[in-house]
């Protein structure tokens, strides 16, 4: 199979998973708005993928939105093999994606940096200290 029709594949089942989500696990408790998925990665067999999917929040909140896309998982393969034809409906594995925490963590500490140019002042960098222009 060419990559070309894998990544048309995988980005066609993130979609319709991240659709078939939100249809299957509304009513649940659990905010959505919290959960995203991230990236739908099948096997060359068909048979399988691997779906990323970021949870943000506590991690009891991860813990139980897992537990419930466990839970629903034959319901949203189910819900692939109506909408999608493929050759075989690929059994899903849910894993965990945390870029998207790694992000807001840097995106943090970036925040919380001191201004560059000395003690606080707000003035940009001495003249004997400064960065050669940009290439």
């Amino acid at each position: 199979m060419k990559a070309t029709r894998t990544t048309r594949i995988n980005e066609l089942l993130k979609r319709e998973v991240a659709s078939l989500l939100y249809r299957e696990m509304a009513g649940e408790g659990l905010d959505l708005a919290r959960v995203t998925v991230t990236r739908a990665v099948i096997s060359r067999d068909l048979r399988h993928a691997r779906v990323s999917v970021s949870v943000r929040g506590t991690e009891e909140e991860a813990r139980r939105a897992f537990r419930l896309l466990e839970r629903h998982r034959p319901a949203i393969q189910h819900g692939i093999a109506r909408d999608i034809a493929l050759k075989y409906t690929p059994v899903l594995t849910f894993e965990r994606d945390e870029s998207i925490e790694e992000g807001d963590r840097v995106l943090h500490l970036i925040e919380t940096l001191p201004p560059a140019g000395g003690a606080g002042t707000g003035e940009g960098p001495a003249d004997d200290h400064e960065l050669p222009p940009p290439e």
